[in-house]
C-alpha cells in the first residue's frame, strides 16, 4: 500500500498519462516509502525474467498410468478400513470405551437444594435495592464529575490570573521605566538649561 496519488503499477508498466505520470515521479523522488515499493516491483520483474523458459508437456497424464497408483502401505489401509462393517465395529468400540470413561469419572449427583419461593415483597424489595443502588452510583458518578469540572475550571481561572498579574506587573514596570527615563531626560535638560544662564551672567 503506498502513499502515491496513483498506483505505483500503473506508473511502472507506463499505464499513466503524462501528467499522472509526471505527478508521480514527483512524489516518488520525495517519499522513501513509494521508492522503496518501487525498487520492489523492478525486483519481482528481474526475478521473474531471470526464471527460466519450461517446455511445455508432449503428453498427459492418465489415472491408469503407473504412476497415480496409491503406495503399498496406502493400499493395505483401505483393504483393512475399507469394510463398512469394520468401521461400524471401530466405532461401537470407541462409543463404548467413551461411555466407560464418562460413567466412571462422573462427580456424584449432590442433593438438590430447596429453592425458597420468591414472593412478591421480595421482589419489590430487590427492584427497589437495584434501582436505588444504580441511582447512588450515577449520583455519585456525577458529583465526581462535576468535582473534577470545577477543580479543573478553578486551576485554569487561577492560572489566567496569575498570568494577567504577571502581565500587568510588566506593563507597570514598563511603564515605570519609562516614566524615570522621561523624568532623567528633564533633570539634564534642567541642569543644561541651568549652566546655559550661568554662563549667560
Amino acid at each position: 500500500m503506498s502513499c502515491s496519488p496513483f498506483d505505483l503499477r500503473d506508473y511502472y508498466f507506463k499505464d499513466l498519462a503524462e501528467n499522472q505520470r509526471r505527478l508521480t515521479e514527483v512524489h516518488v523522488k520525495t517519499c522513501t516509502h513509494c521508492r522503496e515499493e518501487l525498487d520492489r516491483l523492478r525486483g519481482t520483474e528481474t526475478a521473474l525474467l531471470a526464471l527460466p523458459d519450461e517446455e511445455i508437456p508432449q503428453r498427459i497424464g492418465f489415472v491408469s498410468d503407473p504412476v497415480f497408483q496409491p503406495s503399498a502401505f496406502r493400499r493395505g489401509w483401505e483393504a483393512l478400513w475399507g469394510s463398512a462393517a469394520r468401521l461400524g465395529f471401530v466405532s461401537a468400540a470407541m462409543l463404548s470405551a467413551a461411555l466407560l470413561v464418562f460413567s466412571l469419572t462422573r462427580p456424584a449427583p449432590q442433593a438438590a437444594v430447596p429453592v425458597p419461593p420468591i414472593t412478591q415483597t421480595a421482589m419489590q424489595a430487590d427492584f427497589s435495592k437495584r434501582v436505588n443502588d444504580a441511582v447512588s452510583k450515577a449520583v455519585a458518578e456525577s458529583e465526581t464529575r462535576q468535582a473534577r469540572q470545577t477543580q479543573a475550571l478553578l486551576a485554569a481561572t487561577e492560572r489566567r490570573h496569575t498570568l494577567e498579574t504577571q502581565a500587568m506587573m510588566v506593563r507597570v514596570k514598563e511603564y515605570l521605566d519609562v516614566e524615570k527615563k522621561h523624568l532623567n531626560t528633564l533633570i539634564l535638560a534642567s541642569n543644561d538649561a541651568g549652566a546655559a544662564n550661568g554662563d549667560a551672567r
